[in-house]
């Protein structure tokens, strides 16, 4: 299972999409258990992956540092990327997995996330790239203002990143012109994305772009059958406090509380209870409702739902069309579909922008 574990709820930035620190009576700065607590909750998972979140969870190192010397587990850590010196290398090198949050070129990153970040993410990327034997996530939020082929080819490009996944700035922001901006420039942007992985195909080599590598493994292997990122069933995040919840955004929600690090996971949610429309969408072999969060709060109403859902719908018909060309590669011995094979649970990534 995924264990994604709060180290806090402060945090060094104040991007435009969430505002900086979650509020301590939300999310206490620092945990109100102990990493022997935690070990005996995660020993009875016998494949846990931990990966640390916050706020920033690098501005809690030492209890990075005590769960990792505590617990037997592949770890792994979501940050702004901004303060890496405050954990030490020897911990750094036993990651499995770290994301960093970076949206595309420099002006796009400094604007929402503030004057200097890309340069300083950018640099510890570089840095981790030079001993650190993990899979290097760069994680985009996508605005209004990104150009989606512009933005990953540039990420892709660079050098330090492994893979690239983005989250879509839909239903967390106030209502913007989503729905045209998708039709005039996202879904062709993706369209474009999809020409450039054939390309790299061809050549034998596969891009980690992990929205591309989510759908085709969901087509290869017969779908999710829940949110892909496993939110109340696979995966769980413990708060501070020591509630355990369904998603680690999900920090005041009641519905997200599924019991506590003393008692243990008390239920868990299926797709099924909340939303049993899904079951029946075609697309729900590859979305698997996409987020869970996003099906209990609906912010953007009914109408935002459907448009959300119209979008994810035509990104996946454009992915669809590379199962062809991976076939008859695959056939060829150029790659092999074991190499596309990807899961999300491993990297805390939710594959559906």
């Amino acid at each position: 299972m995924l264990w994604i574990i709060h180290t806090t709820g402060k945090c060094n930035l104040k991007c435009s999409y969430c505002g900086g620190s979650i509020p301590e009576e939300l999310m206490p700065w620092k945990p109100r258990y102990s990493a022997r607590e935690l070990k005996k909750l995660i020993d009875s998972d016998p494949d846990p992956t931990i990966i640390f979140y916050g706020g920033e969870p690098l501005l809690n190192p030492d209890f990075i540092m005590e769960v990792m010397d505590s617990i037997e587990a592949r770890f792994g850590v979501q940050t702004n990327g901004t303060l890496p010196h405050l954990l030490p290398e020897y911990y750094w090198k036993r990651m499995d997995t770290v994301l960093l949050s970076i949206d595309g070129v420099e002006w796009l990153t400094d604007k929402y996330r503030g004057k200097g970040v890309y340069r300083r993410v950018l640099s510890t990327a570089k840095w981790l790239s030079e001993f650190c034997n993990c899979r290097r996530i760069a994680r985009m939020t996508v605005t209004r203002d990104t150009c989606i082929y512009r933005d990953v080819i540039h990420l892709l490009e660079l050098g330090p990143f492994t893979h690239v996944h983005w989250q879509l700035n839909v239903v967390w922001s106030s209502k913007w012109p989503f729905l045209e901006w998708a039709k005039n420039r996202y879904l062709r942007g993706i369209a474009n994305l999809v020409q450039y992985m054939a390309g790299k195909l061809v050549d034998g080599e596969i891009p980690g772009i992990i929205p591309f590598l989510g759908v085709l493994t969901a087509e290869k292997t017969g779908g999710w059958g829940h949110i892909p990122c496993g939110a109340g069933l696979r995966s769980f995040s413990i708060a501070t406090d020591g509630r355990i919840l369904a998603c680690p955004i999900a920090i005041g929600e009641k519905w997200a509380t599924l019991g506590n690090i003393w008692s243990g996971i008390e239920k868990v949610i299926r797709i099924d209870y909340v939303s049993p429309n899904c079951l029946s969408c075609d697309y729900f072999k590859w979305c698997g409702g996409r987020c869970l969060y996003s099906l209990y709060e609906k912010y953007w109403g009914d109408e935002g739902q459907k448009e959300i859902c119209w979008v994810t719908k035509r990104t996946i018909d454009h992915i669809l069309k590379l199962v062809p060309l991976i076939d008859r590669l695959s056939k060829k011995g150029v790659i092999s579909w074991d190499e596309i094979l990807y899961d999300p649970l491993m990297d805390s990534t939710e594959v559906i922008p």
